[in-house]
């Protein structure tokens, strides 16, 4: 198997997850598909990881607009944490507030589906990702 050289990006929602792409040199994040969160997601993760030769997740932390900490900040941090343990990859969570506002406001007036605004909303945590990270993230 080659190396991994790609950075997945991971919105992570209750029924949904957005799911965008990064190469690690290049640091272009694009969109590639959303998940529907289900008994079966890590299974459906684990792929996507072999076909894109992916060595880094970065999951959004979600967080009320004031900073605290939510039910769905709670959700994320287990989910991330069940990738760790069960993908053996580095799992690094972002912030990701406003990342969503920010998708839905990128295709406002275009035809688009939920699922467009959660694979966005991943391109903005890999953003917000590589800016954190700029002198590391070299795979």
């Amino acid at each position: 198997m080659a190396a991994a050289q790609y950075i997945m990006g991971l919105d992570y929602g209750a029924s949904r997850i957005g799911v965008a792409l990064a190469s690690a040199i290049a640091r272009l994040p694009r969109p590639l598909t959303t998940l529907s969160t289900t008994d079966h997601v890590i299974e459906d993760i684990k792929q996507l990881i072999v076909q894109e030769s992916v060595g880094v997740l970065v999951v959004g932390l979600p967080r009320t607009l004031n900073g605290d900490f939510s039910q769905q900040t709670h959700d994320a941090v287990a989910f991330a944490d069940r990738l760790k343990a069960e993908l053996g990859l580095p799992v690094v969570m972002v912030d990701e507030t406003l990342t969503s506002v920010n998708a839905e406001a990128q295709l406002a007036g275009k035809k688009h589906d939920k699922g467009a605004i959660d694979a966005l909303a991943a391109t903005y945590i890999l953003d917000r990702y590589f800016s954190e990270h700029q002198a590391e993230t070299r795979i």
